[in-house]
């Protein structure tokens, strides 16, 4: 099944004075996507102390087998349907739990199952939001009608404790601008961690050096591992180094803590490859994102022998601090996460330009909460030295700018779309131009937004707000994923020529 999203054409004047001197024409999608309560995650659940954990275990221990299967076929009719392979997670969560256990005793499948389903539960993973969406090309374009793009969108999907992750849908848009979207499956999966995925010794050591834990003691222990490893040879050699060091060195343990938290924020995962795109969601895994991934912002970067990667900043929050971090896939189904350093890796909204510039990788970014700035580097893990190129100019942006996402290449430059924040809070979409051979050179602004938001749009969890995380280039239309009060997504297709044209 699909969901056909129908445009209707409105005005960018709508009688206030933010209206363009030239007319661009905004087509919104008059359907927009809603969180859906009824697509929930199997996620651990646990309790507050190893205690509870162990009396828990003994209570289910207590049951007869008798009771331990009627149980076990009551969860099976009221869960097996809402989960794919719900007898193989079930298992798996008892071995993640066994240790509570007091006796080593041979159990039953049905009573191990039983006792994972005790340490499970159901996470409504869109259950506040569904918003902030992303939009790049599909992988693969195959088997199109002549004229048609297939993309991915993600979003940022918000549940119970307000904790963000990423999820995605896929859609087509055909040769006459119709948005059509895939309905997703009512399932959803999380990816399997690689657990040997393997360190580079020196890009680790760059990286320890710029967080400030070189030391005598992350030296030895670097210099006790091969030039790649894994986080279990990490683990042992910090752990070796610290019984005979502990004592000597009262800050080895803390620079250790800090060697095992860049190592476990640096990992891969992979999807089954027979689950669907809308399937598959990447929820928070590490410490630095223990409270959220928010704000993906995908791009298709294209490298300089032409093959292509696709790249996502994001913010990892641990419910006290917002790091910007980096994603890598090339299909959507092996994920590389990536920390990034250096001075100017600060504040939320870092967004990477398509291509490199020369020969430096180029990054947007928000260095100070007002401004847009542009800087580069030889590296992608790696950044310094942001330039200023944009700052708050007219009424509706005063409060503060920050990028929309990657910017778009067309022949006139760097199209690039912003949000500004005005009177009331208000969010609104604007755009500028930046020089393709040197982007800190403004040469183009709207004076007006592109996108604001409608009486209806304007109700939600943050009243007042229209965002996005990245458009796509189709043709010379844009095609423009944004959300509605950080609530819902909602499509709008404007033209590219009009958009420039448009600029002073």
């Amino acid at each position: 099944m699909s969901t056909n999203l129908k445009t209707v054409e409105d005005g960018q004047d709508d009688g206030t004075s933010f209206a363009h001197p030239k007319s661009i024409t905004v087509r919104r999608t008059g359907t927009p996507l809603v969180p859906d309560r009824s697509r929930v995650l199997v996620r651990p659940f646990w309790l507050t102390s190893e205690q509870r954990c162990v009396n828990l275990c003994a209570r289910v221990m207590s049951l007869s087998e008798g009771e331990i299967r009627d149980l076990l076929d009551q969860i099976m009719a009221e869960f097996s349907g809402r989960h794919q392979q719900m007898r193989d997670l079930l298992k798996a969560r008892f071995e993640q739990v066994q240790n509570f256990l007091l006796t080593n005793q041979k159990l039953s499948e049905a009573r191990k199952m039983v006792i994972g389903a005790y340490f499970t539960h159901e996470y409504s993973l869109e259950a506040a939001a569904l918003f902030n969406p992303s939009i790049v090309p599909h992988p693969d374009q195959s088997n199109l009608p002549e004229g048609a793009l297939r993309f991915i969108v993600s979003f940022r999907a918000t549940g119970e404790g307000h904790i963000s992750s990423v999820t995605f849908r896929t859609g087509v848009v055909d040769a006459d601008r119709n948005v059509t979207i895939n309905t997703p499956t009512r399932f959803l999966t999380e990816p399997r961690q690689i657990p040997s995925a393997s360190y580079d010794k020196a890009l680790f050591e760059r990286k320890l050096y710029e967080l400030g834990l070189t030391s005598q003691f992350s030296r030895r222990v670097l210099d006790g591992l091969g030039s790649s490893f894994t986080l279990r040879d990490l683990r042992k050699k910090t752990d070796a180094m610290l019984q005979s060091v502990r004592a000597l060195d009262p800050e080895s343990e803390t620079v250790a803590r800090g060697m095992l938290l860049l190592a476990q924020s640096n990992y891969e995962v992979q999807f089954a490859p027979e689950s669907r795109v809308s399937e598959r969601v990447i929820f928070p895994t590490s410490p630095s994102q223990s409270n959220g991934i928010e704000d993906a912002r995908f791009v298709l970067f294209r490298n300089d022998d032409g093959t292509r990667v696709y790249y996502a900043t994001y913010t990892a929050f641990d419910g006290k601090v917002t790091l910007p971090q980096f994603l890598e896939t090339s299909d959507f189904l092996h994920f590389k996460f990536i920390t990034l350093n250096g001075p100017a890796v600060k504040n939320k909204g870092m967004a990477l330009f398509p291509r490199k510039i020369g020969e430096n990788y180029a990054m947007l970014s928000r260095q100070d909460n007002e401004n847009i700035y542009v800087m580069y580097s030889e590296n992608l893990h790696f950044w310094y030295a942001p330039e200023l190129v944009l700052k708050p100019t007219f009424p509706w942006e005063f409060v503060q700018l920050g990028n929309c996402g990657s910017p778009i290449e067309t022949e006139a430059g760097w199209l690039v779309l912003s949000h500004g924040v005005g009177p009331m809070r208000k969010y609104c979409i604007g755009a500028f131009l930046l020089d393709k051979e040197d982007p800190t050179r403004v040469i183009g602004r709207l004076r007006a937004p592109l996108l604001k938001p409608t009486e209806h749009e304007r109700e939600g969890y943050v009243p007042n707000v229209v965002y996005t995380c990245g458009a796509l280039a189709h043709g010379r239309d844009l095609i423009l994923p944004y959300a509605m009060s950080d609530y819902a997504t909602n499509f709008a297709l404007l033209s590219i020529d009009e958009i420039i044209a448009a600029m002073e």
